[in-house]
């Protein structure tokens, strides 16, 4: 589900809307790209077979890598027509819940929590969990905030 608006000045009346996005595949390939570009390399992240026999029963991916996919898991779950860009304006609380196991299954949901105009736009409160399908738990909730640059 999409939340749409024409305008930013409508993004006041959004405030308790949600939305949720489409399922995204965490393969180990993907948790090694991450550990080769952060420098990451713990085997909890890439040793399957130390991993098996860990805490976890698998490689997981790491938090920070969850944390990442927020852009493209909750990307156009929040359209508002006339604003010709958003952008990342920050977080306020991030709390990793529950590790992601490889070959897990993660979207995003997020609630629209507040609206403020501001000198550059519009900025928008969000409580964006990343849920693991067929867990209770999510993987991480973050306030998250994005800045709706329009006219």
């Amino acid at each position: 589900m999409t939340i749409k608006v024409s305008t930013a000045a409508e993004l006041p009346q959004l405030v308790g809307s949600t939305a949720t996005g489409e399922w995204l595949d965490i393969d180990q390939e993907r948790i090694t790209a991450f550990a080769e570009a952060t420098g990451d390399e713990q085997w909890i992240h890439l040793d399957a077979e130390r991993a098996a026999n860990g805490p976890f029963g698998a490689t997981i991916a790491h938090g920070y890598l969850t944390l990442s996919l927020i852009p493209r898991l909750a990307s156009g779950l929040v359209s508002v027509e006339n604003a010709t860009m958003v952008v990342n304006y920050g977080l306020d609380r991030v709390r990793f819940l529950q590790p992601v196991r490889v070959n897990s299954r993660v979207r995003a949901s997020i609630e629209i929590v507040s609206a403020e105009a501001s000198r550059q736009g519009w900025r928008v409160g969000n409580r964006t969990t990343i849920e693991i399908e067929g867990s209770e738990q999510p993987a991480l909730v973050a306030d998250t905030i994005a800045l709706y640059v329009a006219p």
